[in-house]
């Protein structure tokens, strides 16, 4: 069961952070200290949490400030005020076990103030109310009634039919939903009664099995629901990531963990995690190195002792290696660098050390390593050894991770989180850009403390009112915009961020449906408005770059690509527009104008802006225009483009329309043809 998007209110800094979309791998929350964004972690938690942890505090957790006047006063009732409520999609092997009618179903699951939970689910039949089947019950009333007085049957049973009715609906307003145990009822009074059924009517034998079928839909709603409570995800948060002691006494663990007794601040947790990723328990390896067990003395029983050293050697070394190369794989050491890389666990006796070999050779223990370098070994141990236990089937809640990682590092800590991600859905937060890829912006929400009295909202585009808040998208954007000049040849300026991810997402298509996308060592750079490509292109083209730029064909594009200073740099081959491509109907046509039938599908569908019937209607107008005159100030378009990478990245070129693949496939070959 995967989570589409949740909502917290009334906790801590949060007095309604507003809906805010989640991603199907890794959501990142980003904002400045003190934003709010450790609440938002720490209330989703809460939501379903594993065991052991605490629940909502209504006198610790409330906002402070509204406290004595909402609680106190009673304005707020902790059982009805639900604190954080989540949205779930039903994955393809979740699909399974539910019926065919519930298998596009969102469930709905909140936890409330008191810690009282209560759920719902949607895209469903409807729950049945008792006006839906009141009409036929009383028809089929008569029809029992007139076969029992045919058959001679007494008054006082055929009294019974209509009086047994009255008290199964005894309670039930006509609309109101029919619960379970009333469905119970209504049922056993028809069974009752088949035998009043004329078997040659046609007509009421289809109308008993029409009111059997809707009254069977109660249980049917209950068992989706109970079904679904099964597969809801814990939510795992980790703040405080736990450490691997580089020295451990085996015995003295494996006596820990016997008596129950562990000690987070002596890295019990992290050890042990360890040992599993290795294929060990604390008491094997203590058991292995215990003498007491044998007579030294005795050659038989030397021999036996020195053959079970050398298969927990064997098992050890094998297991290091494995570790070493997950470990590297993260860590990505630099192959011509002096960067210790080779993990190594020793063992002896009852003690077992973790060290660092360098090239030369030279060992040192673990905690003599950088701060990074502890950090990433810790995590990787802890996280990917544990994930097939109570990880599997979580929500994984990062709390700004991989603070102690250099710059450079944490760029490349991105593909571990993307890693962590393909297995169970992950939302972290951040500060840093370069744990924020410009290429995932679309997988961005900004987190903003508007002031005290507003609290932590979370965006669903990537502005804020506290020019903060987005800093680290600037500098992530800032940081790949000076890779770009210095190591990527060619590059595509475009209006802005919008149609880089129409791009990509394209290229990505074109390239996975067998087609040529656009080419890999193209770096594209937004402009964040067509008048501004000029001076991106006169940057770039003093660093002796090859450059080209992509411009809509509205007025604002026109006018940008005959600036005099445009084409003399770039000349008018390498100054695309998007009419050179498309073919249809609208005059000045934007890069949406190329992708027009599909937009307008994942406008409906995404967006819940339906003006398909009015695109039909005016086809020569182009869909912007069309979305901002309809939908106003809901129109949107960053939330259309991330739509549209969110439907990229769950279809294939085939679904887009013939006319829209041979446009994509055009634009392709004409940026590339450009920038050759």
């Amino acid at each position: 069961m995967r989570l589409i998007k949740a909502r917290v209110q009334g906790y801590r800094s949060v007095i309604d952070s507003g809906w805010f979309d989640v991603e199907s791998g890794k959501t990142i929350l980003v904002g400045p200290n003190e934003a709010g964004k450790t609440a938002i972690l720490q209330a989703l938690q809460k939501l379903n949490p594993p065991d052991g942890i605490e629940l909502f505090d209504p006198l610790r957790d409330y906002p402070r400030a509204k406290y004595d006047e909402d609680i106190e006063k009673g304005g707020v009732n902790p059982s009805t005020h639900t604190v954080v409520e989540g949205h779930f999609f039903l994955e393809d092997n979740d699909k399974e076990k539910v019926p065919n009618a519930y298998r596009d179903a969102i469930y709905i699951f909140g936890r409330h103030l008191d810690n009282s939970t209560w759920h719902d689910i949607s895209n469903v039949p409807a729950q049945l109310t008792f006006s839906e089947v009141e009409k036929d019950f009383l028809k089929m009333i008569a029809h029992f009634q007139d076969i029992a007085f045919k058959e001679n049957v007494t008054q006082d049973l055929i009294d019974a039919i209509q009086t047994e009715y009255e008290t199964a609906i005894s309670g039930i307003d006509r609309s109101s939903i029919i619960t379970v145990d009333q469905a119970k009822q209504l049922h056993s009074w028809l069974k009752r009664n088949i035998k009043y059924l004329d078997d040659n009517n046609s007509k009421e034998n289809a109308r008993y099995e029409k009111i059997e079928s809707q009254i069977e839909r109660p249980e049917v709603h209950a068992k989706v629901l109970a079904s679904c409570k099964e597969l809801l995800p814990k939510f795992i948060l980790f703040s405080n990531y736990f450490r691997i002691k580089p020295v451990l006494h085996l015995r003295k663990l494996a006596d820990r963990i016997a008596s129950n007794s562990l000690d987070d601040s002596q890295y019990d947790y992290g050890n042990i995690c360890l040992l599993k990723f290795l294929g060990f328990t604390p008491k094997e390896l203590a058991d292995a190195g215990d003498t007491s067990a044998f007579n030294l003395n005795d050659p038989t029983q030397y021999e036996r002792y020195k053959a079970q050293l050398d298969t927990r050697d064997y098992r050890l070394n094998a297991a290091t290696i494995r570790l070493t190369q997950a470990i590297c794989e993260v860590w990505n050491p630099m192959q011509d660098s002096r960067d210790a890389n080779k993990l190594r666990i020793k063992v002896d006796g009852q003690y077992l050390k973790v060290v660092v070999e360098d090239e030369l050779g030279v060992e040192v223990e673990l905690d003599q390593r950088s701060e990074g370098f502890q950090w990433m070994g810790s995590f990787y141990v802890v996280f990917f050894a544990e994930a097939s236990d109570k990880h599997k089937n979580a929500i994984l809640l990062l709390d700004e991770p991989g603070q102690s990682l250099h710059a450079l590092k944490q760029a490349e800590f991105r593909e571990t989180l993307s890693k962590l991600s393909a297995k169970n859905q992950t939302i972290y937060t951040t500060h840093s850009p370069f744990l924020v890829g410009t290429d995932e912006l679309d997988k961005v929400r900004v987190v903003e403390m508007v002031d005290r009295t507003v609290g932590t909202k979370v965006h669903l585009s990537l502005t804020a009112t506290d020019d903060g808040a987005i800093l680290p998208l600037q500098e992530a954007l800032g940081y790949d915009l000076a890779q770009s000049m210095f190591f990527h040849k060619k590059n595509l300026v475009l209006e802005g961020l919008t149609d880089m991810w129409y791009l990509e997402s394209l290229s990505s298509l074109l390239t996975e449906g067998g087609k040529t996308g656009i080419n890999e060592q193209i770096a594209m750079i937004p402009a964040n408005c067509a008048s501004k490509v000029v001076y991106f292109a006169t940057i770039l083209k003093a660093q002796h770059l090859k450059i080209a730029a992509l411009l809509d064909s509205d007025a604002e594009g026109e006018l940008a690509a005959k600036q005099d200073i445009l084409v003399n740099e770039l000349g008018n081959k390498r100054i695309l527009r998007t009419k050179d491509v498309y073919d249809g109907p609208v005059a000045t046509p934007e890069i949406e104008d190329i992708l027009r039938d599909t937009l307008l599908d994942i406008a409906k569908d995404q967006c819940g802006w339906d003006v398909i019937e009015m695109a039909k209607a005016q086809e020569k107008r182009p869909i912007v225009d069309i979305l901002v005159s309809e939908v106003k100030r809901d129109f949107s378009k960053y939330k259309l483009s991330k739509a549209f990478v969110r439907w990229a990245r769950e279809h294939t070129l085939s679904d887009l329309q013939k006319n829209e693949i041979v446009c994509a496939e055009k634009l392709a070959e004409k940026i590339n043809k450009a920038l050759q």
